[in-house]
């Protein structure tokens, strides 16, 4: 919906988890700018108070844990009370982790699939009914559900569990007129490895995945938050399908 003063998402009301960084965070302050209301969660409050200050008066920010049915539930009851109905969700909370196959652990395996897999799909279940008919839910995906990488084995499962999700929900959703879809980004410059990863190698690493992809660059939270609001609002004759922001990584 745009209006006369360029407000394209004026009054609609749009929770997005894993928001108070990266590209949850260019989701909402897309959504945001775009006279929507937002409510963003995250695991750390002093991220969520950060997040807050840089959205504005638009924003909500819930203290959640993604991978807590416990959690899951009171955001429900949260959205219900704050905003009633929901014209978009975008599930995009997860967690990264790698190691060789012969050294990855059970803790590591239950962790990955608990925040990636279980996660979004009781999410997007405690959050179905409270859905307008005609909206979207996007859930992000990864190019690594598609690529054999090393040490990721664990992470690529979860993210192609995803996958297989964005098309039974979608399908099991149809009824009420909501479209499910997933974003699949690539290598995004995400500030994570610069928080993550010691000063003296984040630049080699940049340089190894900006070699490695097919347009010689990084991508940028703000493309992939693009393609979330037209999955999310423009693809109206669309569900069930996968979008990749990967600089052609997985298709090239």
């Amino acid at each position: 919906m745009t209006t006369d003063d360029g407000k394209t998402y004026d009054g609609k009301k749009i929770v997005i988890t894993g928001g108070s960084s990266g590209i949850g965070l260019a989701a909402a302050r897309l959504f945001a700018d775009g006279g929507a209301h937002v409510l963003i969660t995250g695991r750390t409050r002093a991220t969520l108070d950060a997040a807050l200050e840089y959205l504005g008066d638009r924003a909500i920010a819930v203290r959640s844990d993604a991978a807590s049915l416990g959690d899951i539930k009171a955001l429900a009851g949260t959205v219900q009370e704050r905003f009633g109905a929901v014209d978009a969700l975008f599930v995009n909370a997860g967690v990264t982790a790698s190691a060789p196959f012969d050294s990855t652990t059970e803790e590591m395996y239950d962790a990955l699939f608990g925040v990636n897999a279980k996660g979004p799909y009781f999410t997007v279940q405690a959050l179905a009914p409270l859905l307008r008919e005609g909206s979207g839910v996007v859930l992000t995906t990864s190019v690594v559900n598609v690529l054999g990488l090393d040490a990721l084995s664990v992470y690529s499962a979860s993210k192609a569990a995803l996958r297989s999700m964005t098309r039974t929900l979608a399908r099991e959703l149809l009824p009420r007129k909501v479209r499910v879809n997933a974003v699949s980004p690539g290598p995004i410059d995400t500030g994570i490895l610069d928080r993550s990863v010691p000063a003296d190698a984040v630049e080699t690493m940049k340089d190894a995945y900006r070699s490695a992809n097919p347009m010689q660059r990084l991508g940028a939270p703000e493309e992939v938050a693009a393609a979330v609001a037209y999955l999310a609002f423009g693809a109206t004759f669309s569900t069930g399908a996968e979008f990749p922001v990967d600089g052609g990584a997985s298709q090239l």
